[in-house]
């Protein structure tokens, strides 16, 4: 892991340590609305906004969602998680449902347009027919921590399939835990001894032309849900020889609370 000064690990610490309130202020409830978009077999989409493709679609059991403008955040909400709770106590269950954001969507005064599963999840059982003809409903939600057990501590990005070897390089960030919003990704240029950036061509796909020849040094900028930013970097994280299409996993401790 790599900060980029022991000033900043400090303030890390004193974050943790002397301010925990400022941590428990995620717990907070925000009131919206949310709709739900229709699908064949009740999953997400493989043609979303933050390029997930398939993994979009079925990431969490399917239980995803498109979000707003606020949420989206340009690209860098691509990925993050929320508890979201339908307030009909009719027909909702106090429960709600845990979802990833997969894709970008503005409704009637919605943050959220959920999965046709995620939307179903938010009702109380056999009430979800009837919540669906609602088809916009009052919800609260709050940001929480992704957990990916396979994943742990690691991040996973897909090169995309119009890579092409060696002159272009695209890749799609997947699986980032806790509650980190990746906003820069930099690979190591190794004759020039410097760190080049990539650029976020849209959500969560990061791409660069000319990439540095050779096993690829990447380090990646995460933001927490407090404001804290910070660095992690991992050694040879793309093969020499990369493909597209291919799934590459980088071994970095993330916050995760």
């Amino acid at each position: 892991m790599e900060f980029t000064s022991e000033k900043q690990l400090c303030a890390l610490l004193g974050i943790l340590v002397l301010f925990p309130a400022l941590c428990a202020s995620t717990a907070t409830f925000t009131a919206s609305r949310a709709t739900s978009y229709g699908s064949p077999d009740g999953y997400g989409t493989r043609s979303g906004a933050c390029g997930f493709g398939e993994y979009g679609r079925v990431v969490n059991n399917g239980y995803v969602s498109a979000v707003s403008r606020a949420l989206y955040k340009d690209g860098a909400g691509c990925g993050a998680c929320y508890k979201v709770r339908c307030k009909n106590p009719h027909l909702c269950s106090y429960d709600g449902v845990d979802i990833v954001v997969t894709d970008y969507g503005e409704g009637d005064r919605t943050d959220f347009i959920l999965s046709p599963r995620a939307f179903k999840k938010l009702a109380l059982p056999n009430e979800d027919k009837k919540l669906l003809n609602y088809g916009v409903v009052e919800v609260e939600y709050k940001r929480i921590s992704c957990k990916y057990p396979t994943h742990k501590d690691k991040v996973t990005y897909k090169i995309n399939e119009n890579s092409n070897h060696p002159y272009y390089l695209a890749l799609s960030v997947l699986y980032v835990s806790g509650q980190n919003e990746i906003t820069a990704v930099e690979l190591w240029q190794e004759d020039t001894k410097q760190w080049k950036p990539m650029r976020r061509a849209y959500g969560a796909v990061w791409d660069m032309t000319n990439p540095p020849r050779g096993p690829i040094t990447l380090r990646f900028k995460a933001t927490t849900s407090y404001g804290y930013t910070y660095w992690v970097r991992s050694n040879n994280a793309i093969p020499k020889v990369w493909k597209a299409g291919a799934a590459y996993e980088a071994s970095v401790k993330l916050i995760t609370k």
